[in-house]
């Protein structure tokens, strides 16, 4: 049976309409995911009409429109609702769980990132860092530029003296193929301001994040 009579012959079982309409999955086309995880299950060698499988394509459907939220999403919006404040020393916020999905083989990443910054008058509320890190990491990502990416938003919109971010994660492309080496840990480091220029700044806000964990 060829992958196009496959999808024909299937299309009864898409998603209902209410369910294609809701708000969480606006600007998803469901649909094309549960055709194509239709393909990819008849060109691997399973049967899509299988009773197993039946709903599969509709719930990865669901899965990549939550996994992906951030592609619809500004993470900035939650760093411009900032507090003026007197004070200079570092801020940080350790331990920031979040899962994302490695762009190169769409197999999943998590781990823990720390944020520290230090202000010069504009502080957020603690659960916004947290927000930023969520809608980051729900792209497709690559740890590297997810790191980046969280640190120069801080800089930019709070305008901070100095921003460190560093990413701990374990990667299902590593462990679970390929090399196959579970327990392996992927750790990256942005550091932006005094914290860049000035040895002493960024290793007072590296024993804030591990202190005696290292």
């Amino acid at each position: 049976m060829s992958a196009h009579s496959v999808m024909s012959d299937l299309g009864s079982l898409s998603l209902e309409n209410d369910d294609l309409e809701s708000g969480d999955f606006e600007g998803v086309d469901l649909r094309r995911i549960e055709h194509a995880v239709r393909e990819i299950l008849a060109a691997v060698g399973e049967d899509p009409k299988r009773e197993g499988l039946l709903q599969t394509p509709a719930r990865v459907a669901r899965m990549y429109a939550e996994l992906f939220a951030g592609l619809r999403q500004d993470p900035a919006q939650h760093l411009q609702k900032w507090f003026m404040e007197k004070y200079d020393e570092v801020v940080l916020v350790r331990d920031i769980s979040f899962e994302s999905m490695c762009e190169h083989h769409l197999l999943p990443f998590m781990g823990r990132a720390h944020i520290g910054y230090m202000p010069d008058g504009r502080v957020v509320g603690l659960s916004k860092l947290a927000r930023v890190v969520e809608i980051v990491a729900r792209r497709p990502q690559v740890q590297e530029r997810m790191t980046e990416t969280i640190a120069n938003l801080i800089e930019t919109e709070l305008n901070a003296k100095a921003v460190a971010v560093v990413i701990e994660a374990t990667h299902t492309c590593m462990t679970v193929r390929g090399v196959r080496k579970p327990g392996s840990l992927c750790v990256t480091s942005a550091m932006k301001g005094v914290f860049r220029s000035n040895l002493s700044s960024r290793s007072e806000v590296m024993t804030l994040i591990y202190g005696d964990r290292r």
